[in-house]
């Protein structure tokens, strides 16, 4: 299903607000700035201005979407509609509205589809960040904000990629928060975000609506502005090959707000 589709078949799905004390994910202020991706796409590659914006300290826990669950039944994995989820979504829960062992309240939630996000994040009044949000605040250390060039940083981003996935996920806001105060970034779970399956497309497939995301990911690597960015492309090319429905056992997300 494509996301066009998707925000029309959200709106008759009505999302009353959480009260705001009730997302221990609180949002911290991510300042502008000039900001040169990763990803060479042609009208980017000068860099691109990233307007000011919100973003959640941590990844949305288990404890938080389950609280989602109950208030906006609809979500829940016996309810919702097949076009949203897969049939493995929250599969890790013990029930619809009960997490269990495999699902612990300080953990992020995983196992949700990016409908399924993309409607918590509109019920706090929120959305999904877009790719150049999330790589922005994710580019940043504990003291700047942009360390990339870093091979030290870059390595231990990538010891991440060599722990086995069936290793339990750790709690949330067990790492240090970079310099804007965000945590989780890396070494977590993956994130979906408001863009994730059009990140890999080329310019002549995205205006033409191409469906073969096979050999996005050869065309990705090649838009690769700094190759030796082995982690960025990894998360690319993850996001880029799911579809909005599914859910895996290592995709989570967090939300962004837009600052006026």
């Amino acid at each position: 299903m494509r996301k066009p589709l998707a925000s029309l078949l959200l709106a008759i799905l009505p999302l009353a607000g959480l009260v705001a004390g009730e997302v221990a994910g609180h949002f911290v202020s991510i300042p502008g700035g000039r900001f040169v991706s990763a990803l060479d796409y042609p009208d980017a590659r000068n860099g691109v201005r990233i307007s000011a914006y919100a973003l959640m300290r941590r990844p949305v826990t288990n404890a938080e979407f389950l609280a989602f669950v109950k208030r906006h039944p609809q979500w829940r994995r016996d309810r919702i509609p097949a076009a949203f989820a897969e049939s493995r979504y929250l599969s890790h829960w013990t029930g619809p509205d009960t997490l269990g062992p495999d699902a612990q309240p300080d953990q992020p939630v995983v196992w949700v589809s990016w409908f399924a996000a993309k409607a918590y994040c509109k019920s706090l009044g929120a959305r999904l960040p877009t790719w150049l949000e999330w790589e922005y605040a994710a580019a940043a250390d504990e003291t700047r904000r942009d360390a990339r060039r870093d091979p030290a940083w870059r390595e231990r981003i990538l010891r991440w990629y060599a722990r086995p996935s069936s290793h339990h996920l750790p709690r949330v806001g067990l790492q240090a928060p970079n310099v804007y105060g965000v945590q989780d970034l890396h070494g977590l779970v993956w994130e979906w975000t408001e863009d994730a399956s059009s990140l890999l497309v080329d310019v002549d497939n995205r205006t033409q609506g191409d469906p073969d995301k096979g050999k996005f990911c050869g065309a990705g690597a090649l838009a690769m502005k700094d190759r030796n960015n082995y982690a960025v492309l990894m998360r690319v090319a993850m996001l880029s090959s799911m579809e909005s429905r599914d859910a895996t056992a290592n995709m989570g997300f967090r939300c962004a707000r837009d600052i006026p």
